[in-house]
């Protein structure tokens, strides 16, 4: 006998988990060994083995395909079942009791997947009853445990590789669009450099047009840089982190999102309410992010005709922050999708679809929601977040 095994996820998973049932098999049948064995077109390998009768096979161990009757089993798919060897009709001068030296056998099929894998079989030097009794049924149950087992074992193996696959793509995207975000940074600086020196010289106001444009492009590809380098440090820094403090000038920095945005749609109108009544535990540019992405996008969708309103208000023990627009409304499939990152959602959006998520995680990491409600009338994103907390938050962008 050769010590050899596969290492196939179907072998392994009858080595962990058959042993005991093999025990059970020779405790109801009396029959001094029992096997599971992977039987193929060349190989017989013994995959686990109960031995009480010295027979010497373990696991991994092989016979020779051609000298079993597991191998004619294959071939026919039927059960196997002797008494005693001398007695039986059909097996009394097979060549393989007498080279293995037993009187009584019992053998099932084992299928795995709609295929025959191998089979549960035992054996004994001593005759047994089987025929008639409870051995068959039970092994035929034991088989199709067993049969069932290796079919959930397969499909779990399959979903751990599509899992490590999807983790491989989401890490390696997620490793591009961080060193894309960094790389960028330098060629937009130049840009926004020579736009600089050029302002300063005397020009037509046709350049002065372009050159307006230029800057918008600039400031443009600034927010979608800093987004997916957000996107990055969420993702492989650990979490997305914000640092609350107690600052009184965060009404001040909610208006100058507002005005710097107004300076970008001059022909849009924009109505502010900035109420901050109570002191605020947050993160003065994480809130602002948070705002700019939210004016940004009723500005990117929003009816050109109608007001936008900015809200940044306290309500009882809440900050509230709001943000309406009006125009079609956004569908309920597409709201699903909104706060997910790179989900694209049949809006016409321009960029990379991160502006919402990464306001949805500013909320989340000061404890607080994102919300959207969407009719005929009107668009309206509320972030809401507790005035206070015990201690800074961090909260994984990842999960």
């Amino acid at each position: 006998m050769s010590r050899t095994i596969g290492d196939d996820v179907a072998t392994l998973a009858v080595i962990d988990a058959v042993p005991k049932l093999l025990e059970v098999v020779c405790r109801s049948t009396g029959m001094g060994f029992a096997a599971v064995a992977r039987v193929t077109e060349s190989r017989w390998v013994a995959l686990a083995v109960r031995d009480e009768i010295a027979f010497g096979l373990e696991p991994g161990g092989e016979l020779d395909l051609v000298t079993t009757i597991c191998n004619e089993i294959r071939g026919h798919g039927e059960p196997v079942v002797i008494d005693d060897v001398p007695a039986d009709p059909a097996y009394r001068t097979h060549r393989t009791p007498a080279m293995y030296g037993f009187r009584s056998y019992i053998s099932v099929p084992i299928c795995h997947e709609g295929e025959f894998f191998g089979t549960l079989c035992a054996i004994d030097p001593k005759p047994a009853k089987l025929k008639g009794s409870t051995a068959l049924p039970l092994f035929e149950l034991f088989a199709e445990l067993i049969g069932a087992h290796l079919a959930a074992c397969g499909r779990l193996e399959r979903s751990r590789e599509a899992l490590m696959s999807e983790r491989e793509t989401a890490e390696l995207r997620e490793q591009f669009i961080a060193v894309l975000g960094h790389d960028l940074r330098n060629p937009l600086a130049s840009v926004q450099s020579a736009a600089r020196l050029i302002r300063k010289t005397e020009l037509q106001d046709r350049a002065k047009t372009l050159l307006d444009a230029v800057d918008g492009s600039v400031q443009r590809m600034a927010g979608l840089i800093d987004n997916v380098l957000d996107l990055a440090r969420g993702r492989l820094g650990g979490g997305f982190a914000v640092e609350r403090t107690r600052d009184p000038k965060l009404a001040e920095a909610l208006r100058q999102v507002v005005a710097e945005l107004a300076l970008a749609y001059p022909h849009q109108e924009i109505r502010t309410e900035i109420a901050i009544a109570h002191p605020i535990e947050a993160d003065s540019r994480r809130v602002a992010q948070l705002l700019s992405n939210l004016l940004g996008n009723a500005l990117t969708h929003g009816a050109p005709d109608q007001p936008i309103v900015v809200r940044a208000v306290t309500r009882g023990r809440d900050f509230e922050i709001s943000v309406t627009n009006g125009g079609p409304p956004i569908p309920r499939t597409a709201q699903a999708k909104l706060f997910q990152p790179f989900k694209r959602t049949d809006l016409g959006s321009r960029g990379l679809g991160l502006g919402l998520w990464i306001a949805s995680e500013v909320a989340r990491a000061h404890g607080g929601t994102l919300s959207v409600r969407s009719d005929a009338k009107e668009t309206c994103f509320t972030c809401r977040m507790p005035l206070t907390v015990e201690s800074p938050a961090t909260v994984s962008a990842a999960e």
